[in-house]
């Protein structure tokens, strides 16, 4: 659609058309904008209009379909691949031994403080880790909380969140929370944000693609599944024509 923005005053004087051919798009502090469908000085470009399967058999449109999902599937996960970063290389260092006492004060410690860092749709990227060394600066224990997450996700955020910030956890709830704690030698590094992490902008972006690949491995096993069932109805029509209804209603209360 082609549109233009002009004062209302000087609407019909410019292009010198009556106000029975014109459309009226919208008012924004006294100025149209509109287009015209009959006067041939202003050229509307073409839309090309979306393909569609109109084909009267189920199985053509079924197999139009999941091949076109498929494409998109196969793009989705290109796509995905620009997110994936290398880890950086492990950092050698000691891992702190605590008793089991030291354990369940930080626990108890940890459950009673108020403080805590969101893990949302985005998931572990170096803004997370960032607000976990802040909180650390005032806080020996911080509770991360992950919301929304799929079951059994929990546990690859704690083991992804202990590798970045070399934190400790102390114990993972039921309601997707964890616990960390910054260790007894902790010293606040220069750089909170890991470089091998995702920015809160990549991260969305991840996302999304990441939901669109689900949805649409979805579908396609849907279109799959729907796919089978129209063979087998195929099959079980055709095998009755072949024989003759009586003969067929006769092999079926057989079986």
């Amino acid at each position: 659609m082609l549109t233009f923005s002009i004062p209302h005053n000087q609407m019909k004087q410019h292009l010198n058309l009556s106000s029975r051919n014109l459309f009226l798009w919208g008012h924004n502090n006294g100025t149209y904008r509109f287009y015209s469908r009959i006067h041939p000085a202003i050229s509307v470009p073409s839309q090309k209009a979306k393909k569609k399967m109109n084909s009267p058999n189920p199985e053509v449109r079924i197999r139009y379909k999941l091949e076109k999902a498929k494409r998109k599937e196969a793009w989705l996960i290109e796509k995905l691949r620009k997110y994936d970063i290398p880890k950086a290389p492990a950092e050698v260092y000691d891992p702190e031994i605590l008793t089991e006492e030291e354990r369940h004060y930080l626990k108890r410690t940890g459950e009673k403080k108020k403080n805590y860092v969101q893990v949302g749709r985005r998931g572990v990227f170096g803004g997370v880790v960032l607000n976990m060394h802040l909180h650390w600066k005032k806080h020996e224990t911080v509770k991360v909380v992950c919301k929304p997450c799929k079951p059994g996700q929990v546990y690859e955020y704690a083991e992804e969140l202990a590798r970045l910030s070399k934190g400790i956890v102390i114990d993972i709830k039921p309601n997707n929370t964890v616990i960390f704690y910054r260790g007894k030698n902790y010293v606040q590094p220069q750089i909170m944000s890991p470089p091998d992490t995702l920015s809160k902008n990549k991260a969305l972006e991840k996302y999304k693609y990441e939901q669109s690949l689900d949805h649409t491995s979805e579908f396609i096993e849907k279109l799959e599944k729907e796919l089978e069932e129209y063979l087998e109805h195929k099959a079980q029509y055709t095998k009755a024509k072949d024989i003759g209804p009586q003969d067929f209603l006769d092999n079926n209360r057989c079986n």
